[in-house]
């Protein structure tokens, strides 16, 4: 394959309690002069593999699943970008959502209901038994019984693993020993978000002691400082994701920040749209640019492209993958009219071939 070309992998939903439609995961072979996407792999996988991460140098791609207790793994052919599986493991819990790789490429975390689970990488890349299992403590949301952390991230020095907990409303901070496979809390172990918020993903600005959170429940996104050397939050705004003129119901799905830094977008569901927020430079706060419909229902997941060029929104009720393109200038997004379709998707990585 030439280098003008790159993989897109796509999770989608798979079960009938999910009501979805999905058949495991996808492999496109990406056009980038073009634009277009060509199916040419669909591998049957464990149940809903809702999230998936490749390893730091794309030989590998891991899957968390979704109202089930396994994660999976799976090696890459570097000629044809197809896949083959390797193993699973147990999770011990039974709703995986996020799966990250720690920066020695030596370990897998998952995010799981109800904790954060480590698992050392083999050499063939396939997944040992997880080297630890923390289970968060807390006072539960509204509308759970137990911590739900829904995202592990490494911050961008890679010393601290941050965990959004939509179950208990805190975003914990941990260290990772690289030596033993286990998590150490940090000091201090969390912060504290409002009654109900319910954290579900956050991300860094690429130069700036920035970090925004997005809240599920309450659909806003939360700007805090982050210290890198403390591995502290601190919070100084909180805005909503959904125009004052929306009166329906809405939680959110994701949030990212484009590689400038200049703008941050996220998700709603209900209002089935992607928020555009402008960030000052100076200070991190953010102020509503635009709200661009994703042209279809329940918008889970969305991510940019490696470019940066392009945005791509996986509406999960509607069974699309609609393509926009990026203003560097104004943040703003425009359809290109492309439109991949495909059951019930939740989660797209690219690898470049």
């Amino acid at each position: 394959m030439t280098a003008e070309k790159c993989i897109a992998y796509v999770g989608c939903f798979t079960t009938q309690e999910r009501k979805a439609r999905g058949k495991g995961i996808s492999a496109y072979l990406i056009d980038e002069a073009a634009g277009a996407w060509t199916l040419i792999q669909v591998i049957d996988t464990p149940p809903n593999p809702q999230f998936l991460a490749l390893d730091h140098r794309q030989n590998f791609l891991y899957a968390a699943h979704g109202s089930h207790s396994e994660i999976s793994a799976y090696s890459i052919d570097k000629t044809t970008g197809k896949l083959e599986f390797l193993n699973k493991q147990p999770t011990g819990g039974n709703n995986g959502s996020h799966v990250s790789i720690d920066p020695t490429n030596r370990y897998v975390v998952l995010a799981i209901g109800p904790g954060v689970a480590v698992y050392p990488i083999n050499q063939d890349g396939s997944l040992a038994a997880f080297s630890d299992r923390v289970l968060p403590a807390g006072v539960p949301g509204p509308r759970t019984e137990h911590s739900h952390p829904h995202q592990v991230l490494f911050d961008l020095t890679g010393r601290f693993l941050l965990v959004p907990d939509h179950g208990i409303d805190k975003v914990h901070v941990y260290r990772l020993d690289a030596a033993t496979g286990k998590l150490v809390p940090n000091d201090p172990p969390s912060v504290k978000t409002r009654y109900g918020t319910a954290p579900r993903h956050l991300t860094f600005h690429p130069a700036k002691p920035f970090a925004y959170v997005l809240h599920e429940h309450e659909s806003t996104v939360g700007a805090y400082h982050w210290n890198s050397e403390r591995g502290a939050l601190e919070p100084f705004q909180t805005t909503a994701t959904a125009p004052t003129s929306y009166t329906g119901k809405n939680t959110c799905s994701e949030i990212a920040i484009t590689a400038s830094g200049n703008f941050v977008y996220a998700s709603n569901r209900g209002h089935d749209s992607i928020a555009i927020f402008a960030v000052d430079g100076n200070t991190g706060m953010l102020s509503p640019v635009a709200w661009e419909p994703t042209q279809g229902r329940k918008p889970r997941f969305f991510t940019l492209d490696p470019s940066g060029n392009l945005l791509y929104a996986a509406n999960e009720d509607t069974d699309t993958i609609v393509a926009f393109r990026v203003d560097r200038e104004s943040g703003k997004l425009t359809p290109t009219g492309r439109i991949v379709e495909t059951g019930s998707p939740s989660c797209i990585v690219f690898a470049r071939c």
